[in-house]
This record gives C-alpha cells, structure tokens and sequence, in this order.
C-alpha cells in the first residue's frame, strides 16, 4: 500500500514538473492574441489581390506591390527586433509594434489608390516584422529554457494553422462586404491584443549594453533590393529588359548590393545580413534553399488565387476555399518530417520535399479551362506537403556547423532571406512572367490567358526544380552526437 502511494505520488510529481507553469501559459495566449492577425496577413490578402485591382484600377504588374512591400518591409526589420528588446524592454516594443501594425491595417482600409495602399503596407510589414521574432524571445525568457519542446508546439501549430483559414477569411469577406474589411478585422484582434499586452505582460527593463545597428547595412541593403525588385516588375513593359525604367534600377540596386557585401564583411559592428555566416557549406545551401522555396511559396500564393479567379473565373470564396488542400498538406508532414530528419539528416528529407513540391505545381502547368478541381486539390495537398516537408529539414540544417555565437543571427538571416525570396517570387512570378505571357498570348482570349498561366507554373516549378542543386549542400546522415546538440533539431 505504501508502495503503491509512493508510487502514486511519484507520479503526480513528475506530472506536475512537466506541466508547463501557468503564468507562461498565460503569456503564450497574450502573444499569440497580438500575433495572430499578422499571421493572418501573410494569406488573406492574395485572394483580395484581383478585387482590389479592379477597384484600384491598378494592373497585375503594380497590384503584387501590395504584397511585395509587406515581405520586404517586414524582412528588413526583423534584425531591429533584438536591438530593441534590449534597448527599451519587451512590454513597450512589442505594444509599439502591434499599434503599428493596427495603425497600418486601418490605413489600408482607407486607403484611397493603390500607391496609398502599398504604402501602408509597407506600414504593416514594419510592424509584423518587428512582432516576429519578439514572440519566441519573449517565450523563452519566461520559461528559462524549460519545457521548450511542449511550448514550441503550442507557438507553432496557430503559425501553421491560421493562414489555412486566411483565404476563407478573405473569401467571406470580399464575397459579402467589401475588400476594405480584410484590412479592418484586424483592428477587434489588435485592440483585444493590445489591451492583454498592457495588462499581462511584464514590464521589463531595458538590458544594458545593447548591441548597435548597422545604420550603413540600414541605407544600403533595404534599397539595393527596393530597386532590384522595381527594376524587375519594370521588365514587364513594352521595352523588356532593354529599357532604361529596367536598367537603371537594376545597376543602382546591383551596386548598393555589392556596395552592402563590401560593408558586411568588414564592419566591427553585427551587419544585417552576416555574409561571414556562409562559410557553413550547409547554412549556404539552406539559406539558398529558403529563397527558392520563399519564391515558391509566397509567389505561389499570389499566384494561385490569381489563376482560380481569372483562368478559371472562381469567386473570391471558392478561390479561398481551393487554396486550403495546400494548407492542410503543409500541416501533415510536420512530425514525420521532423523525425525523419532526425534520423537521417536534412539532405534526403529536403529533397524528397523539393521533389513533391515540384511534382504538384505541374498539373497546374498542364491544366487546361476543364481541369478537374479534385485533380488539382489533390496536387495542392502534394505542393504544400512538399513544401513543409523542404522547409522543415532546411531550417533544421541551417544551424548545423555553426557556433552556439552564431546561432542566434543565423535565425534571424533565414527568416530575412525567406521572405526576401518572397517578395522577389511575387514580383517574378506575377509582375515580369505572368504579365508579359498574358499579353503575348493576349490575342487567344481566355485560352491565352490560361496559356500564360501554364506557361507561368512551368516557371514555378523550375524554380522549385532548381532548389534540388541547394539541397545537396545540406548535411547527410547526422552522427550520434550531432542529432543530440544540434541547434534547433526540436520539433
């Protein structure tokens, strides 16, 4: 009988270590209140995009702005985060942060043409970029290293989750008000968010010795890609790469570029992007491999509602709700992807994800007006497998042959490249590819455009394709010791 109590009591006390503490239970539902309409954004807007340029009057070339902005803003302030968590304390940067981000969502409400709207965009990239990574950071810091795996996956699954119901939001929504209103259901959440912010989170105080920001990375890096990115939407008019609205942005933004790589490795200070960290043969191929898949994803995400809805004259709803096999095929693979990369490395299981990601875009460069829709949701559900499988294993073996110095910048650069490789998917994919085939084949009608969006997916997949030559860089099989101690191996 005592031995059974004992027994009894054992257990409830291991019970009670691994149940995670209240008051970080608490600050996981604070946060994520603030973060969920930020993650949100990330997918309801494109199925929005081919309303708001018919109502803005704005062509496919100039419409991609509204998501091109948002990527690249958002990249390029993720490094600022830290700077200011130590600077002026977590309560005040993540509360500026989310009033940014409401202030950008009511402004794009409002907005009045479609140079206004990509402006505020840009508003809201700033203040989603700046939520990011304050979310983990700020978890981390309450729990004290403790229980990381349980609390990841309670962070993790509302990242993965919310943006499957985004272009059902966004269907809903535009289907019954008007587009305007995908910017204002941000602003209930928002306030909600805020208002916990002020009342549960702790106030702390700013930490000394706060590292310094690379002001000169700050002026050179964000514009060099501003102008590489408007020479290639440019590419899309009547002079090609010829003309001089192409050339001239595209060698301002070459030089800023080369002139930002010349700074970054010479800086005493830590620049924006840390070129030194691509010494690591693996972290190059998983930073290469981050931009393609970012191509693919982000630009892929523009461009599949884009297809339902012109191609296939869908209604924002059903082109909504077409896009959520993509989502639930991302959602799948999460544990067995983690697991096997565990087991085997990143390099077999990225692959294997890069050959099932590129396997269902085809049937989109095959499909013609008539294509089955279980055809194609099937292929969704085999594209967003893919990608989730590829995006898993790659930010696993980003980290390995790293120093634990490094590890903190290099997540901060692949979340950067990520969505740098998005805003330029949104421009390539959309702005230079797909408007330049639908004039080519403008003449054909509606089978020219659904010509110029095979021809558009054909692109897609190559660069997809194209991600198998990165993945070889990542590690094999890991050793025993290596599985154990490497950074970010949880899942």
């Amino acid at each position: 009988m005592n031995a059974t109590s004992t027994a009894d009591q054992g257990a409830a006390a291991k019970r009670a270590r691994e149940r995670l503490d209240p008051a970080v239970l608490k600050l996981v539902v604070v946060l994520l209140t603030g973060a969920i309409p930020s993650l949100l954004d990330t997918s309801i807007v494109n199925v929005a995009v081919d309303t708001i340029g018919r109502d803005l009057h704005a062509s496919v070339s100039t419409i991609q702005w509204v998501i091109t902005g948002y990527l690249l803003s958002f990249a390029m302030v993720i490094p600022l985060s830290g700077w200011a968590l130590a600077r002026f304390g977590g309560r005040a940067v993540w509360t500026f942060s989310l009033g940014l981000f409401l202030a950008g969502s009511v402004a794009c409400g409002a907005a009045w043409s479609i140079g206004s709207l990509i402006a505020f965009r840009v508003v809201q990239g700033i203040g989603g970029g700046l939520l990011a990574p304050l979310i983990i950071t700020l978890l981390v810091q309450a729990a004290g290293g403790s229980h990381m795996g349980r609390l990841m996956a309670a962070v993790s699954l509302p990242v993965v989750v919310v943006p499957i119901f985004g272009p059902v939001v966004a269907g809903l929504i535009i289907s019954n008000i008007s587009w305007r209103w995908i910017f204002y259901v941000n602003v209930p959440m928002c306030l909600v968010g805020l208002v916990l912010a002020w009342r549960r989170l702790p106030t702390s105080r700013p930490q000394g010795g706060a590292s310094r920001i690379d002001l000169v990375g700050l002026v050179l890096l964000p514009p060099a890609l501003l102008a590489l990115l408007y020479g290639l939407a440019e590419v899309s008019g009547d002079g090609g790469f010829g003309h001089r609205g192409v050339i001239i942005p595209l060698a301002i933004g070459a030089v800023l570029l080369l002139a930002y790589c010349a700074h970054a490795l010479r800086t005493p200070v830590t620049p924006m992007v840390d070129l030194r960290l691509f010494r690591a043969r693996a972290f190059t191929g998983a930073t290469t491999l981050l931009f393609l898949a970012g191509l693919s994803i982000y630009g892929g995400m523009l461009l599949l509602p884009l297809y339902f809805q012109q191609a296939r004259h869908d209604t924002a709803l059903a082109a909504g709700l077409l896009m959520v096999p993509q989502g639930l095929g991302s959602l799948a693979p999460r544990t067995l992807a983690g697991k096997l990369t565990d087991k085997i490395g990143p390099r077999l299981v990225a692959l294997a994800g890069i050959v099932l990601a590129a396997a269902g875009t085809v049937p989109f460069a095959l499909a013609g007006l008539d294509t089955s829709y279980w055809l194609l949701g099937a292929a969704l559900v085999v594209r967003g497998a893919g990608l989730g499988t590829a995006t898993i294993a790659v930010m696993t073996g980003a980290f390995q042959g790293l120093s634990q110095e490094q590890v903190p910048h290099a997540s901060s650069v692949t979340r950067i490249v990520q969505y740098v490789g998005g805003s330029f998917g949104a421009a390539v994919l959309v702005a230079v590819i797909l408007d330049r085939q639908a004039v080519a084949h403008a003449a054909a009608g509606a089978a020219g455009l659904a010509t110029a969006y095979a021809h558009t997916f054909w692109w897609c997949t190559g660069f997809t394709a194209l991600a198998l030559i990165s993945a070889l860089l990542l590690s094999g099989r890991p050793k025993p010791a290596e599985a154990a101690s490497t950074p970010g191996s949880a899942h």
